[in-house]
C-alpha cells in the first residue's frame, strides 16, 4: 500500500477491501477513434489511482507502442502482446514467446504465399518484406511507425507476437496448418499470431497472482475479438458501446461508446465511481 493510500485508509476515508485491479484495453476502449484518451477517461483513471486502485493496460500492442501513454497516465502495470509479455510495477512477471521453429516454418509458408510477417518483441518490430501496401494499411490504423525489414529478426530474440498480413479469405491454410498458434484478426489485412493458449486472460491471471488480488476485485474493459477471453474470465467485465454484439455478449456489462465517456460511465455502472 502506498503511503498516501495508507494515510487515507487510517483516516477511514477508504477501505482496503474496496480497492480493485482494473485492466483497460487500448484501441476503441481507452483510446478513442482518433487514438486519444478522452478527458473523462483520464480523470476517471486519476480518481481510481487516488483511491488506491491498481490501474493496468491490457492490449494486443507492443510495450514500445504505448510507452508515452503509460508515462502520461502513470501506469506501470501492463499486459501486452495479448497476454504474452506482462509487467507489474515495472517488473517482468510473465513471458510466453512463440516457438522459434514453428515461427520459422510459418515465415517460410507466408513467403511462398507472398504474405508479409511482422516480428515483435518488447523493444521493437521488424518485417520480412519491404514496403507493402497491405501492411501499410494495418500499421496506419494504429498510428504506429512502419517496421524496418529484417527477415531474421526472430532468430536472435524472443518474439512474443507476430502479425500475419493477409485477408480473411486467405487465412484458413495458416489456421489449419499451425495448431501451435492462435490467429486473431484485428484488421481486414492483418492477424495477430500468438502461442496457442495465450490470451489477455492468461496475462491478467499472472498479474493478479503476483499481486495476490481476489478475483472479485478484478475489472476489465474491452471492445474487440481479442478481448473476449478477458471479458468472459474476469468477474467484473465491461464491453464498450462501440463493440460488436458478439463481444458485448461476452461481458457482464455494456457501457457507452468510447467517445461518449464510455470509461467513466462504465466505472459508474459497476459502482466504482459516482
Amino acid at each position: 500500500m502506498k503511503f498516501t493510500h495508507m494515510v487515507e485508509y487510517l483516516r477511514g476515508e477508504i477501505h482496503e477491501s474496496e480497492t480493485a485491479n482494473h485492466f483497460f484495453d487500448l484501441d476503441g476502449t481507452l483510446l478513442d477513434h482518433n487514438k486519444q484518451v478522452p478527458k473523462s477517461a483520464k480523470e476517471a483513471i486519476k480518481e481510481l489511482k487516488i483511491r488506491g486502485h491498481e490501474v493496468a493496460i491490457a492490449t494486443g500492442r507492443a510495450p514500445f507502442m504505448f510507452k508515452e501513454l503509460r508515462e502520461e497516465l502513470e501506469i506501470h502495470t501492463y499486459v501486452s502482446f495479448n497476454g504474452q509479455y506482462v509487467v507489474v510495477d515495472g517488473q517482468e512477471v510473465f513471458k510466453n514467446p512463440l516457438q522459434k521453429d514453428k515461427l520459422k516454418s510459418l515465415s517460410e509458408f507466408a513467403l511462398i504465399n507472398k504474405h508479409p510477417i511482422v516480428y515483435q518483441d518488447h523493444l521493437g518490430m521488424k518485417s520480412t518484406t519491404e514496403l507493402d501496401h497491405r501492411l501499410k494499411q494495418s500499421v496506419n490504423s494504429l498510428k504506429s511507425y512502419y517496421p524496418e525489414t529484417d527477415p531474421l529478426y526472430f532468430s536472435e530474440r524472443e518474439i512474443y507476437q507476430s502479425w500475419l498480413v493477409c485477408k480473411e479469405a486467405e487465412e484458413h491454410p495458416y489456421i489449419s496448418r499451425y495448431a501451435d498458434f492462435t490467429f486473431i484478426r484485428w484488421h481486414e489485412q492483418a492477424l495477430d499470431v500468438v502461442p496457442t493458449g495465450g490470451s489477455k486472460a492468461r496475462g491478467i491471471e499472472a498479474v493478479i497472482n503476483h499481486l495476490g488480488v481476489h478475483p472479485d476485485h478484478v475489472y476489465a474493459f474491452g471492445d474487440e475479438l481479442n478481448d473476449i477471453e478477458m471479458l468472459t474470465s474476469v468477474k467484473n467485465s465491461v464491453a464498450m458501446g462501440n463493440a460488436s454484439a458478439y463481444v458485448k455478449k461476452a461481458a457482464k456489462h455494456v457501457t457507452k461508446n468510447v467517445d461518449e465517456d464510455g470509461i467513466l460511465h462504465g466505472l459508474q455502472l459497476v459502482g466504482l465511481l459516482k
